[in-house]
Order: structure tokens, then C-alpha cells, then sequence
């Protein structure tokens, strides 16, 4: 295995296309050598850097992760994600959402090893928050990506037009807007307060 260096990324492009492609234990030697840097790989091989979040996107993402994680305590069946967990899929991309819940029985017979690295599964629900900085094209495309990887519903939250675009299997993308967003299939029940995560953009 090539030895892989802590790297500068205001000093290199968003997106690097390594030849020949990294392993994935190459892959994730990467990721561990730099943790100030969010890394992301496609399925055709590039590999894709993220700063850290900023202020008003983290909070964000906190505010969503934490109502999520609040739902999954009134039964406690399954797993939920937050940002900083990446996932193999099917398509040999490795992905990292904003937030993420994985039903019970897609973590059964999964080990404590399998479990410590990217896990090697789809998450059944998907959130992700646009920052300043994102495209809306490369955001929506991450989100046809997730569900035709196995993602049963998928939410995109656009907080500067205030509004969640939800994406499920053979449908179009919808668009939801007001004060709250229902969750169906595997988040049903859940509720996210909207009203809460635009907060987090006001000073």
C-alpha cells in the first residue's frame, strides 16, 4: 500500500482523480491521515474534499441530527448517523451524509469491526443540508445517488429558500415548505420542526 500524507487542501482542487484509484484500505488510510478534511469518493474513483462545516451549516446540522437522534430514543430500533459517518455502497462510492438512520434489520448480523469503519451498507433514510458553498445541481445528483443505492427516502433541506425536497424510489423529487416535514417508510413518525433548523441561520 502507497504511503499516503497528510495533504493541503486550500492547496489542491476540490476534486482529485487518483491513477490508478485508491483501495479502499488506501482510501480510508487518506481519510485518516487528514482529519481536518471531509473526504468523499464517487463511484467512477475521484475523490472529493470538503472543509469543515461552517457556523451557520453546523449548527444546521446539529439541529437535525439531534431531532433525529430525539425520534430513534422513543423506540430505539436501528442506528442514526450524523455528518461525519461515510458509507461504501453499491456502486463503490463512498459517501457521507448530513444525517442518516439504518433500520435493524440492515445492521444485523454486521460485526463491531465492520461497524468501527465505513459501514458497507445504504442508510434507509438520508438528510442532507445545503451549505453556502454547495452546487444545487451536485447536491441533487448526491441524492439520486443515494437512492438508487438503496435509499428509501431522502431529504434535501435548502435552508436559504426554506425548503425540503424529498426524494423516494420511482418518484419525482417534491418540494415541502412550512413550518414542519413528515417522515414515511423507515422514519415514520418522525417529524422534523423546520421552523428549528432556520433558526439556526438567524442572528
Amino acid at each position: 500500500m502507497s504511503t499516503l500524507l497528510p495533504v493541503d487542501a486550500e492547496a489542491l482542487p476540490r476534486t482529485l482523480v487518483v491513477d490508478p484509484p485508491l483501495t479502499d484500505a488506501e482510501f480510508e488510510a487518506l481519510c485518516a491521515a487528514n482529519d481536518g478534511v471531509n473526504f468523499e469518493r464517487t463511484k467512477d474513483g475521484e475523490i472529493l474534499m470538503h472543509p469543515p462545516a461552517g457556523g451557520f451549516t453546523g449548527a444546521g446540522n446539529a439541529e437535525i441530527a439531534s431531532q433525529l437522534r430525539a425520534w430513534w430514543k422513543a423506540h430505539r430500533r436501528g442506528m442514526t448517523y450524523d455528518s461525519n459517518t461515510g458509507f461504501y455502497l453499491l456502486d463503490g462510492s463512498m459517501l457521507s451524509p448530513d444525517a442518516a438512520y439504518v433500520l435493524p434489520e440492515k445492521l444485523k448480523g454486521l460485526t463491531k469491526a465492520e461497524l468501527t469503519g465505513f459501514p458497507r451498507l445504504c442508510p434507509d433514510f438520508v438528510v442532507e443540508l445545503l451549505s453556502d458553498s454547495d452546487s444545487p445541481a451536485k447536491a441533487q445528483k448526491k441524492m439520486k445517488d443515494w437512492i438508487a443505492n438503496g435509499a428509501a427516502l431522502g431529504w434535501l433541506i435548502d435552508p436559504y429558500e426554506q425548503k425540503v425536497y424529498v426524494y423516494e424510489p420511482g418518484c419525482e423529487a417534491s418540494a415541502v415548505s412550512g413550518k414542519s416535514v413528515r417522515g414515511s417508510g423507515p422514519v415514520e413518525g418522525f417529524v422534523l420542526d423546520l421552523d428549528e433548523v432556520w433558526r439556526c441561520y438567524e442572528i
